[in-house]
C-alpha cells in the first residue's frame, strides 16, 4: 500500500504505473469526463436561456430563482444514495444509468407547456448529473498512482469543464437555429450516447474497493464522516468556493449581465464563454499547482485560503462596478473558485477507499443544500426591489445578493483558519483501506 505526500490518500501498489496513465485516461477519465460534462453544461445552460424561459413563461425572479434551484435540490438529495451506489457498484454502471436519467429529463424539458413541466425535467436532470464530478474522483483514486491523483483530478475537472464553455456562445447559437426546445433534445441525445461510451469503456470497480453492508452500516458510514474533524473544519469553505461557481455560472451570471451591465443575448453569451474558459483553465492548474506547492513544503490547505481571499475581492470589485473590468472579473470568479475540488480531494485523503464516494458526495450534497439556498435566495432578494422598464431587476437587488455571498465566504475562511483538526498542516494520517 502506497500513499501520497499531497493528499494522503491509500492506492494498491502498482496502480496507475506511469506507463499506463495514457490508456487509462482513455479508457476510463474521457468517457466519464463526457458524463461530467453534461453536468457542467446542464447547470449552466439556464444562464444562457434564463432570461428567454422568464420571458416565454412569465416567470418572476423567485420562479426563475426556483426552476434553477429545483436542479441542485435534486442533485443533492441524491448525493448520499448515489455515494452508496458509487462505492458499492462503482462508476461505469452508476453514471450509464444516470446518463439515461439525464436524458429522459431533457425530453421532457424540451417538451414542456408551462412551469410544473420544466420543473420536472430539472428535477429529472439534477438527479441525472448527481454522480458526475464523484465519479470521477472515485474512478481517479482507484485507477491511478497516488502522485497522480491531484494532477489528473485536475484534468478531468477541465475536461468536464469543456461542458460549460458549450453552455455558452454555442448553445446561444444553437437557440437562435433550433430554439431553446432543440436544444435540450440535442443534450438528450448526447447523454444516451456518452452513457454507451461509459458502458462500454470504464472497468468494473475492483473488488478491493466495494464496501459492503446495509442501510444501518451505510448510515453508520455517514455519521463518522460528518463527524470527522477534517471534514468539519474543511467542509464550510470547499463547499462555499463550488457553491459560488454553481449558483452563478448556473443561472444568475446570466441575468446580472443583462440588468447590470446591459448587455444584449450574444455578448452575454460572450462574458458567459470567458467565465467557462476561466472555469477550466483553473480546474486544468490546480491539482497540478496543489501538487508543486506541497512538494515545495506549503500547508496543504495554502491554496484554498488564497483563492478565498482573491474571491472576497471580486465580490467587492462586482459591486463597485467598473465596466472595464466586468470580462475580467468573470474570468477571475471561476478561476479562483474552481480550486474546491482541491478541497474534496483533501477531505477525502482522510478516509478509506471504499469509503471515499460517500466522502465526496456527502460534501456534494451540503454544497448543493447551499446552492439551493442561495439560487433561491438571490431571487427573493431581486423581488425586493421594483423590476425595470423591460422586465429585469434593479442592480440594487443584485449588490445586496452579492454583499449577503460576501459574507458567507468570509465567515467560511474564519472557521477554517480559527478551528484546528489535530494538524496544523491541515492532513491527519488516512485510514487504512479495506
Amino acid at each position: 500500500m502506497t500513499t501520497d505526500a499531497t493528499t494522503g490518500a491509500a492506492h494498491a501498489p502498482g496502480a496507475g504505473r506511469a506507463d499506463t496513465i495514457w490508456p487509462a485516461l482513455r479508457r476510463i477519465s474521457l468517457p466519464l469526463a463526457a458524463g461530467a460534462g453534461l453536468n457542467q453544461l446542464n447547470r449552466a445552460i439556464t444562464a444562457v436561456i434564463g432570461p428567454e424561459l422568464a420571458a416565454r413563461f412569465g416567470l418572476s425572479a423567485a420562479d426563475l430563482g426556483f426552476l434553477g434551484a429545483v436542479f441542485f435540490a435534486a442533485y443533492g438529495l441524491a448525493q448520499l444514495p448515489v455515494g452508496a451506489a458509487l462505492d458499492r457498484f462503482g462508476p461505469r454502471r452508476v453514471q450509464t444509468a444516470l446518463m439515461g436519467v439525464i436524458a429522459a429529463g431533457a425530453v421532457v424539458f424540451a417538451t414542456a407547456s408551462g412551469l410544473t413541466a420544466l420543473i420536472l425535467g430539472r428535477v429529472l436532470m439534477g438527479v441525472g448529473v448527481a454522480a458526475a464530478l464523484m465519479a470521477q474522483l472515485k474512478a481517479t483514486r482507484t485507477w491511478f498512482a497516488p502522485e497522480r491523483v491531484p494532477a489528473v483530478t485536475g484534468w478531468c475537472v477541465a475536461l468536464s469543464s469543456l461542458g460549460g464553455i458549450v453552455a455558452t456562445v454555442p448553445v446561444e447559437w444553437a437557440n437562435a437555429a433550433i430554439g431553446w426546445r432543440g436544444v435540450f433534445l440535442a443534450d438528450a441525445a448526447v447523454a444516451a450516447a456518452a452513457g454507451l461510451w461509459i458502458w462500454r469503456s470504464v472497468p468494473d470497480l475492483p473488488g478491493r474497493e466495494r464496501s459492503v453492508g446495509g442501510v444501518a452500516e451505510e448510515l453508520r458510514v455517514i455519521g463518522r464522516i460528518v463527524r470527522h474533524p477534517a471534514f468539519i473544519r474543511l467542509v464550510p469553505l470547499v463547499a462555499m468556493l463550488s457553491a459560488l461557481n454553481f449558483v452563478w455560472q448556473g443561472l444568475w451570471a446570466g441575468p446580472w449581465l443583462r440588468d447590470v451591465a446591459g448587455l444584449d443575448a450574444a455578448a452575454r453569451a460572450q462574458v458567459l464563454l470567458v467565465y467557462a474558459v476561466g472555469l477550466t483553465l483553473g480546474s486544468f492548474a490546480s491539482g497540478s499547482l496543489q501538487s508543486a506547492l506541497v512538494r515545495r513544503g506549503a500547508n496543504p490547505l495554502a491554496l484554498l485560503v488564497v483563492c478565498a481571499a482573491g474571491l472576497l475581492v471580486m465580490h467587492a470589485l462586482l459591486i463597485a462596478r467598473v465596466p472595464a473590468a466586468w470580462p475580467w472579473l468573470w474570468f477571475a470568479w471561476p478561476l479562483l473558485a474552481s480550486v474546491g475540488p482541491v478541497g474534496y480531494m483533501l477531505v477525502g485523503a482522510r478516509f478509506a477507499g471504499s469509503e471515499t464516494g460517500r466522502v465526496s458526495t456527502t460534501i456534494n450534497a451540503l454544497m448543493l443544500l447551499m446552492v439551493f439556498v442561495m439560487q433561491q435566495g438571490i431571487g427573493f432578494v431581486l423581488d425586493l426591489f421594483p423590476r425595470n422598464e423591460w422586465g429585469g431587476w434593479d442592480p440594487r437587488g443584485y449588490d445586496t445578493a452579492i454583499a449577503i455571498s460576501a459574507a458567507c465566504l468570509a465567515a467560511s475562511l474564519v472557521w477554517l483558519v480559527a478551528r484546528r483538526d489535530g494538524r496544523s498542516s491541515g492532513s491527519v494520517p488516512p485510514r487504512p483501506a479495506r
